[in-house]
């Protein structure tokens, strides 16, 4: 999984990437200060591999990991190249999902671009930039198909009228995440690599004054995710970046003392799993506890192709033991005797948390 951090110029972006990978992207009062993505790979936080871990005391105890990238501040006339436009959005193009920082935060120390503080107006400068963009790209693509038309094949003439749709779409300002695409006309889609079709997270950077109270500007922020089918948290990236100063056995009593549940980039990878539609599943043994990532949906065999190719190729079964039966009986031998141990086949659909053990003939 990698995520694209973007925003306008000063609004925490830099500094919530720092603190949640313990990287040293660069930060400072003035745009554009980052030029060149930084990218930065974070483990993903997960109490139950912890919990299996301890059980198992294995060797090796691998998460999964996601990587993050730290992308330019963006500004208005991005897309037509202003600022240093074209080549940041190129690097939206290669995340699986947006990370958009909102600044929700008053500080009269750091430079707004737009001189004062208005998340919608923020929102909608982003956004408008990678809907120009899209624009840009859907164009292409529907003068390219109109020419082929008379080659007779019929896909072209359906890719035109595809994208006759989209760009009325895009043209009302809606980005392509909220057009309604049949299965079909997906595939066609994803091939225009559009910017505004990734999912959106919107990260609200509130200050540290406002973690226990009622922020005004997050109301803006959630009110616009909700229209546009996209996702909100609230984060204070001041504040993740004191967490992530400590010592971990300090970050604890740090959260509790906050009344602060579980960490931002916690948070952070639980929203980024549930918008991709991610879940884990675990092997276990005295060598290695390890989580692997994959789609809902996804059957046993692909599910254990993540593991080899072979797995999945000679895949005769799978057992499966569910994490909360493990954990309420103690060991895998408790979970055989009382039967709990399931054989799987070809189309079962592996769930969020299943320990597995595939068979499998080399």
């Amino acid at each position: 999984m990698k995520l694209g951090v973007v925003g306008l110029p000063n609004v925490g972006k830099s500094t919530l990437f720092n603190a949640i990978t313990d990287a040293h992207a660069q930060a400072a009062n003035y745009p554009f200060c980052t030029i060149e993505p930084n990218e930065g790979v974070v483990q993903v936080p997960d109490e139950r591999l912890d919990f299996l871990s301890d059980m198992y005391k294995p060797k090796k105890t691998t998460p999964a990991t996601v990587e993050f990238v730290d992308i330019a501040g963006l500004v208005k006339g991005a897309s037509r190249g202003e600022g240093l436009g074209n080549k940041f959005l190129s690097h939206i193009r290669q995340v699986d999902a947006i990370v958009h920082v909102v600044r929700c935060f008053e500080d009269e120390n750091i430079i707004h671009v737009d001189g004062n503080i208005d998340p919608a107006r923020d929102m909608e400068t982003i956004n408008l930039e990678l809907i120009f963009a899209d624009m840009d790209t859907v164009q292409k693509r529907k003068e390219k198909a109109e020419k082929l038309i008379k080659t007779g094949d019929k896909k072209y003439a359906i890719e035109a009228e595809l994208a006759g749709r989209m760009m009325e779409h895009l043209e009302k300002g809606k980005p392509a995440r909220t057009f309604e695409l049949t299965e079909d006309e997906s595939l066609i889609a994803r091939d225009w690599f559009l910017l505004t079709i990734k999912p959106v997270l919107y990260a609200a950077n509130i200050s540290e004054d406002d973690i226990a109270s009622e922020n005004p500007y997050v109301k803006q922020v959630e009110e616009l995710a909700n229209k546009e089918q996209a996702e909100t948290l609230v984060i204070s990236a001041k504040i993740e970046e004191e967490i992530a100063a400590l010592p971990k056995e300090e970050q604890r009593e740090y959260l509790e003392a906050l009344g602060i549940e579980k960490s931002g980039l916690h948070r952070l990878i639980q929203k980024s799993y549930s918008l991709l539609k991610l879940q884990s599943y675990f092997t276990v043994g005295e060598d290695e506890c390890r989580a692997w990532t994959i789609l809902k949906g996804t059957k046993a065999p692909q599910a254990a192709g993540k593991i080899h190719t072979d797995f999945e190729r000679g895949f005769i079964n799978a057992q499966v033991i569910a994490y909360d039966t493990l954990k309420e009986c103690g060991t895998a031998t408790a979970c055989r005797e009382k039967g709990l141990v399931r054989s799987e086949g070809k189309e079962y659909v592996v769930q969020d948390g299943d320990i597995i053990l595939f068979r499998f003939n080399v």
